[in-house]
């Protein structure tokens, strides 16, 4: 009795699968297709964007083994091609490249190329990095306000980065004789919880000597 039960419950279930598939068919048909054209969309990307790191990769790389081959305008040129490939690790390798060499004394196209690699960067700490690296990069060129504004995001987040960049304000001010601001970013440094031990010493000693009455 029971196994007679049980095979008119799964011949009934076959049947309202069966006739969901006929009432169904073409929305399931549709679906299908959908998933078959995301499968190929997402691959067919995937590919493209290793060609793409590639083709930027060799270019990068014929520059740094070949350096002595190309004029400095050539490469600018290549370098710059890289960059604006917009390829995370490559792009920002040839700028760091061109500042490196001094092959760009313009700070208006240092600064664009800097918003580029920060902008393709998606991992955070490598952002903040590259953000750090420009506020550096322009610490003697840029004002106050400028400086700010380019280390805010730094700044206020629980980055690795924060310490160095309370570091650089710290410096920036002292030179700039503000001793008051100054003394406020390095004692920062010093309430920092995980902060570099050699960076807390520094900032310690620059507290200590610079600061004591």
């Amino acid at each position: 009795m029971d196994e007679d039960i049980s095979i008119v419950n799964q011949n009934t279930k076959k049947l309202l699968v069966k006739n969901y598939i006929k009432k169904n068919a073409k929305k399931i048909f549709a679906i299908f297709i959908v998933l078959i054209f995301f499968l190929i969309a997402y691959f067919a990307i995937g590919e493209f964007d290793k060609r793409k790191r590639l083709k930027y990769a060799e270019i990068y790389n014929s520059i740094i083994l070949n350096s002595d081959k190309f004029s400095d305008q050539e490469t600018i040129n290549k370098m710059k091609l890289v960059i604006y490939g917009k390829v995370d690790t490559y792009s920002t390798l040839a700028l760091y490249y061109l500042i490196d060499n001094k092959l760009i004394k313009d700070n208006d196209k240092i600064n664009e190329l800097f918003d580029i690699i920060i902008k393709i960067n998606k991992e955070e700490e490598i952002k903040n990095l590259i953000i750090y690296k420009k506020a550096l990069y322009f610490s003697d060129k840029f004002t106050e306000n400028e400086l700010l504004k380019i280390l805010n995001p730094v700044l206020n987040s629980e980055s690795i980065w924060k310490q160095h960049a309370l570091f650089l304000m710290g410096d920036f001010y002292f030179n700039k004789e503000q001793v008051n601001k100054s003394k406020e970013f390095f004692l920062k440094i010093t309430e920092l919880d995980n902060v570099n031990n050699k960076l807390k010493i520094e900032a310690e000693k620059r507290l200590n000597r610079d600061f004591s009455e």
